[in-house]
């Protein structure tokens, strides 16, 4: 029998007349029934989170700690069952999923330290202007209030995990919406917080459509939208509401510099060839591009190719599969054509390039244009293209010849270019002798240019989530 899923509001799970299914990819069963919030209940949600706000803001930082760590607690005991929910809504590979429920009681574990020291400030020298002597400052930072999160399909439960934590340890409220094709790990977070201790309407969960969603955001009472998608929505979004807080986690197109002289040449090929496939290549800063230099090129490829073929694909319930399906037909369609494209503009095919319904071989191509749209935009697929360059101007040129900034990789063993890489590159984070798709709970991740503003990563989201505010004491009165 299907599971039914109700949505979240005040604290309790509604049910309506309006129902969707949940299809896994691989497979097309059905994984559950989604109860779809009317615009009425939907609008309703806000007045609760505000009231929620309004006691909530004023608890001790201990209990927010302690409703975290409760949550990370709740999340470990069902650790197995998030894992194969995520398989089922969105065609992770068990592994892969296993790993992506650690990173979220990691996200929440470490919320759970940020809670105790979040609104920490600073005191000011008021006195350095004269006649101010008698004068101090004080500043501290406060919660904005309710949040808007809006996740995406490809970490259903971590990125997830990334809206809700720092919204709780800083004292907000938040209306989440989940992606539309998996919103199941997201209502057992939901059943989770509630059991954690969570007070009715600090969290509110409505698995509505993308497109039925402004309504609620354009309420006064949402303070914040924090976004994490499409670069064409996000950017929308902060042009319809530019007078309320928008953090927006967009696109990219990663790219990989491998320097002449890598430490290890073999694990550059290793680690990037995971970078480039895993979860289907659908992640913002999968391996897209790698640019490497002309005298190791060829040894490069053979051994990125090899480590390429090992990467199994196929059922994603299998403990030992590496790449699972895509998230549905349109996507594999786009992709094909994307891949069919390059091909026809003189790309090289060098491995893979098959489909099977959702399932897309891990593909390896050379002599891309740039034009190509497997180069130029974000192919959101298990798609790499791997090109030669002369000099490592040459290839940070290269890599910032994009409209996408969110990461980038570079194998190198001289310190000189790593740091001039640093200062060179239009990107949000630099990952030296790792890939680009590399990231940590706590380290500030964002980008630039068309990949969005802001960061996330748990006390810079807090910082996100907050105003700092000043208080000017007079003791001359």
């Amino acid at each position: 029998m299907t599971k039914e899923y109700g949505y979240l509001v005040n604290g309790k799970w509604l049910k309506s007349e309006n129902k969707r299914e949940i299809i896994n990819p691989y497979n097309s069963k059905v994984v559950g029934l989604i109860n779809i919030p009317d615009l009425d209940r939907a609008k309703e949600s806000i007045q609760h989170a505000q009231v929620a706000f309004e006691k909530f803001r004023h608890g001790p930082s201990h209990e927010r700690s302690g409703i975290l760590k409760n949550i990370v607690e709740g999340i470990d005991k069902r650790k197995e069952e998030f894992a194969k929910t995520l398989v089922q809504e969105g065609g992770k590979p068990l592994k892969t999923a296993r790993v992506e429920v650690q990173r979220a009681i990691a996200t929440f574990s470490i919320a759970a330290q940020e809670a105790n020291r979040f609104s920490s400030g600073e005191l000011l020298p008021i006195d350095i202007v004269p006649g101010n002597e008698e004068k101090f400052g004080l500043t501290r930072r406060f919660p904005l209030g309710v949040i808007m999160g809006i996740s995406p399909f490809n970490f259903p439960l971590n990125l997830v995990a990334h809206k809700v934590a720092p919204a709780i340890a800083s004292a907000n409220t938040m209306i989440l919406k989940p992606a539309s094709q998996t919103p199941i790990s997201a209502l057992m977070l939901g059943e989770v917080a509630l059991e954690a201790g969570l007070p009715e309407g600090a969290l509110n969960i409505l698995p509505l459509p993308g497109a039925q969603i402004e309504p609620v955001i354009e309420d006064a009472l949402i303070r914040k939208i924090s976004f994490t998608g499409s670069d064409e929505i996000g950017w929308e979004l902060m042009k319809k509401y530019s007078k309320k807080k928008v953090t927006l986690e967009l696109g990219g197109n990663a790219a990989t510099i491998i320097d002449e002289d890598p430490p290890d040449l073999d694990f550059a090929a290793s680690r990037n060839a995971w970078g480039a496939f895993y979860q289907a290549g659908q992640s913002c800063i999968s391996v897209q591009r790698m640019y490497v230099h002309e005298k190791i090129f060829d040894k490069f490829l053979d051994n990125f190719i090899n480590e390429t073929k090992k990467l199994k694909l196929g059922d994603p319930m299998l403990e030992d599969t590496d790449v699972g399906p895509v998230i549905d037909n349109d996507s594999a369609d786009r992709i094909m054509s994307w891949i069919d494209e390059a091909l026809e503009n003189g790309a090289e095919l060098l491995t893979g390039g098959k489909r099977d319904g959702k399932l897309i071989e891990p593909t390896v191509l050379t002599g891309v244009s740039h034009n190509s749209k497997v180069s130029c935009q974000e192919i959101f697929g298990p798609v790499v293209h791997i090109e030669p360059y002369k000099d490592f101007d040459e290839a940070l040129e290269r890599v910032n010849d994009s409209r996408y900034g969110l990461q980038a990789g570079v194998f190198t063993k001289d310190m000189k270019k790593a740091f001039k890489a640093y200062h060179a590159l239009q990107v949000g984070g630099v990952i030296v002798n790792d890939y680009p798709s590399f990231r940590v709970e706590n380290m500030p991740y964002g980008g630039v240019k068309d990949s969005g503003v802001g960061k996330e990563g748990l006390s810079h989201a807090i910082e996100e989530m907050t105003e700092l505010k000043l208080m000017v004491v007079n003791l001359d009165y």
